[in-house]
């Protein structure tokens, strides 16, 4: 009878226990600060090497205007309106967890970052820590920033220091709950210099250049809001905006619904496509033409780093995911 008190005992403690444990896990997970340190004290000068590394990055690879600035969605790629480069707007993407704003990172001291130390620019960008301590919404892509070479972000701040200022008062990103609890946990400090990868590397430069362009973010379906590891490179991720909407598309190696049959011409020549349209104006759009890959700044992109990426992907496992870009809409070739 006595182990019988004692098993009763020690289950109803159990049961006592267990919400108790749960409420401590929420208010940790409440409270939390996001993991960071403090910024470097580096001051980046801007050599003309690093700064025309940084345009390049900037405006082509990484493609910081294409959230940083305001765009022309009526428009074949939505443009960036003239004059708005860096200035902030707000994400018009829809299923986003409140609303989510991309901060004006022009040099305006009131207005963007241009109180800003360098090194607290460069915590942001691979960190997602911005001045004040407060973490960024992780559609800025600063998980995929942290492996940025140390050369690299150094040429991103300083091609970043000499856009024209502009005055733009951008609020802060207001996220909902639970998101803005659980997104606590992305930021992560980078404790250790990273040097550059050898260009000449292939499929190791490749990977370097993939990751830093964010080509698995947007190419990988999502689930409860996360990346389907199984699925990575795979497409089906869906991008619905008052525009329009538009699904990613397979780009593992599979030969039926990759890119496993495409030679590298044909990939280039895809990711140059628009270069068709450097003299003209872009075509009007509606949702069965709709896009938000980056044509317009990939265009730029260097046979070099087109090799570089086309070799990494076909080296990824191929997997067959059959993707229709625009549902209920013939398909439109560029």
């Amino acid at each position: 009878m006595r182990i019988k008190r004692r098993t009763k005992r020690f289950f109803k403690r159990v049961l006592l226990a267990i919400p108790i444990l749960l409420l401590c896990a929420f208010l940790y997970l409440l409270l939390r600060r996001p993991a960071s340190q403090a910024p470097s004290k580096i001051v980046v000068k801007g050599m003309p090497r690093r700064l025309e590394r940084g345009e390049y990055l900037f405006t082509t690879l990484l493609d910081c205007e294409g959230c940083h600035s305001e765009r022309d969605f009526s428009r074949l790629g939505g443009p960036v309106v003239a004059g708005t480069r860096g200035k902030g707007a707000m994400i018009p993407l829809e299923g986003l967890p409140g609303q989510v704003n991309a901060s004006n990172i022009t040099p305006d001291k009131e207005t963007g970052v241009g109180g800003w130390t360098d090194g607290e620019k460069i915590r942001a960008i691979r960190e997602g820590i911005s001045k004040d301590g407060h973490m960024l919404f992780p559609l800025m892509p600063y998980s995929s920033y942290r492996y940025m070479s140390d050369a690299d972000v150094q040429a991103v701040v300083a091609y970043m220091n000499t856009l024209p200022a502009i005055r733009n008062y951008v609020p802060r990103s207001n996220i909902t709950f639970p998101a803005s609890m659980m997104m606590k946990g992305v930021p992560a400090p980078v404790t250790r210099a990273i040097p550059p990868v050898d260009p000449d590397g292939g499929e190791i430069y490749g990977e370097y250049v993939v990751t830093i362009a964010g080509c698995e973010e947007c190419h990988t379906r999502q689930r409860m809001g996360q990346a389907d590891a199984s699925m990575r490179f795979a497409g089906g991720r869906v991008f619905a905006m008052p525009q329009g909407s538009v699904i990613s598309p397979n780009i593992t190696p599979d030969k039926d619904t990759g890119i496993g049959n495409w030679a590298f011409i044909r990939f280039r020549d895809r990711m140059h496509s628009f270069r068709q349209y450097k003299d003209t104006e872009l075509p009007k759009v509606g949702p069965e033409r709709f896009t938000l890959m980056p044509f317009i700044a990939y265009a730029n992109l260097t046979d070099h780093d087109l090799e570089a990426m086309f070799l990494y992907l076909r080296s990824r496992r191929p997997i067959t995911n059959f993707v229709v870009p625009h549902p209920g809409h013939s398909e439109v070739k560029d």
